[in-house]
């Protein structure tokens, strides 16, 4: 078994390599959180936002579940959409899903996994609600792609109808909300053209998508 204290080695020595690049690039973070984007992802740890989209830290605020699941009775999600849209004010929110996701594959493999079937419900659903499209894919490689996309759509538009983003747009807030994938095989990300600026724009975005 290996040693978790390797991690502390490692971050010594990364913190010594930023800092023999850039004096002062510490003190600045510790100053100011300043980011652009709100990050919402899968908890994949092949998924790493900042790393996968090449920012340093403090320039993405990231919440991370399976899935990438936006539940509007989900108080973690809620506080952290909140904090950066009000707060932070953030100009983008990125709700990104990724092709091999294995929450969405367990969603379509009729088979029960436990208290993660709870959560894996609000994926179903997103299945249930595009049964027919599923059902035209190949295969089943084709079929979890297609949901993984799908469900990064569908939980665009549920950033999109929270009052916390509603108000936003409300008071003149500069916000585009959009839903990309990203694909493990090549290291790719993906815009699924889902891009929204205001509340007129969601459904015409949802229809042109799904």
């Amino acid at each position: 078994m290996s040693d978790p204290t390797e991690l502390l080695e490692r971050n010594r020595a990364w913190a010594g390599r930023v800092v023999g690049e850039d004096a002062g690039y510490f003190r600045r973070l510790a100053a100011q959180q300043k980011p652009r984007y709100l990050w919402i992802g899968c908890a994949d740890s092949r998924v790493p936002a900042n790393v996968i989209a090449g920012l340093d830290p403090g320039e993405v605020f990231v919440h991370r579940n399976i899935a990438n699941v936006f539940s509007h009775t989900d108080l973690n999600a809620l506080t952290v959409l909140e904090y950066a849209v009000s707060v932070l004010q953030v100009e983008h929110v990125i709700v990104c899903g990724h092709y091999g996701c294995g929450g969405v594959g367990a969603a379509l493999d009729q088979q029960r996994h436990g208290l993660i079937d709870n959560w894996l419900r609000l994926i179903k659903d997103v299945a249930a609600k595009h049964e027919r499209t599923l059902a035209d894919a190949p295969d089943d490689a084709a079929r979890a792609d297609r949901l993984a996309e799908l469900n990064a759509i569908e939980q665009t538009r549920n950033v999109c109808t929270t009052s916390i983003v509603q108000e936003a747009w409300a008071r003149g807030q500069a916000l585009t909300v959009r839903a990309w994938i990203y694909g493990l095989s090549d290291g790719l990300l993906r815009d699924l053209g889902f891009v929204v600026r205001g509340p007129d724009e969601v459904e015409a975005a949802h229809r042109l998508t799904v």
